[in-house]
């Protein structure tokens, strides 16, 4: 499977990380003597299951090493266009690509056992759509903390994972569905709309599932998808403020160390 990795946010003055950035991309930020994207794609290198890889945000001055085919295209300005731009350069370049792994730079914790896990859970069906949760009792066993932001489901408190997977045809066909998640990306009511308002009422009073909410949102986008309940922290341990990064600094340092 290819993948894309989203490494266009460079954080502004009001994001927390811009003091540690100064206006650099995120995904260049050292951890242990690597950029953070770095720890990604190592991630990546190692699992026999992914193949090509094209980084969006960045270039080849960046320095970046993947023993594979590793390319690059330039930031589009927002995550989904990203994703999309992304989709379309690994067709261009495989036109036979199904899957396309879609995968956050700001992961550093990442090893691959986590990414093949994604990749052969999300392979046991065919569907447009696999993203990953993380269960709160997962994630602060794991990283305690590390204040991710969780959704309180009937049957659990989640949060969002980092690496999922998409039917890349879909990516790319679905200009739609790609045009409406981008217009309402910042603005409440629009999603609310976009997900449908008994879906979100029903997430207010904590009175859906999992699967629930899965059935209801593909439902509404006219895809097919599954929710991925992931075992491994990492997938969801992305920095977006200075105490996660000194929580991923620390940890792959415990590792280098062992």
């Amino acid at each position: 499977m290819d993948a894309v990795v989203m490494a266009g946010g460079v954080p502004d003055l009001d994001d927390p990380l811009y003091a540690v950035t100064h206006g650099k991309p995120k995904a260049m930020l050292d951890i242990s003597g690597k950029p953070m994207i770095q720890w990604v794609l190592d991630a990546l290198n190692g699992s026999k299951l992914v193949d090509k890889v094209i980084v969006s945000g960045l270039d080849a001055s960046s320095g970046l090493k993947y023993s594979g085919d590793l390319s690059y295209i330039p930031n589009q300005g927002e995550m989904l266009l990203n994703i999309r731009a992304g989709a379309e350069k690994i067709l261009e370049m495989n036109p036979a690509s199904k899957h396309v792994l879609l995968c956050s730079s700001d992961v550093p914790t990442l090893e691959t056992p986590a990414v093949d896990w994604v990749i052969e859970t999300a392979m046991q069906s065919d569907e447009d759509v696999y993203y990953n949760v993380i269960t709160r009792q997962v994630m602060e066993a794991r990283f305690p903390g590390s204040n991710r932001s969780y959704i309180r489901l009937k049957d659990m408190e989640v949060c969002g994972g980092d690496v999922n997977i998409a039917r890349t045809s879909k990516v790319v066909s679905e200009r739609g569905i790609w045009d409406r998640l981008v217009a309402s990306r910042k603005n409440a009511l629009k999603q609310a709309a976009l997900l449908g308002f008994d879906t979100l009422i029903l997430l207010l009073l904590h009175a859906i599932t999992l699967d629930g909410a899965i059935q209801k949102v593909t439902r509404r986008l006219n895809i097919t998808g599954r929710a991925l309940q992931c075992p491994f922290a990492e997938v969801g341990m992305d920095v977006d403020k200075p105490h996660q990064l000194e929580i991923v600094r620390a940890d792959i340092q415990r590792r280098l160390n062992v």
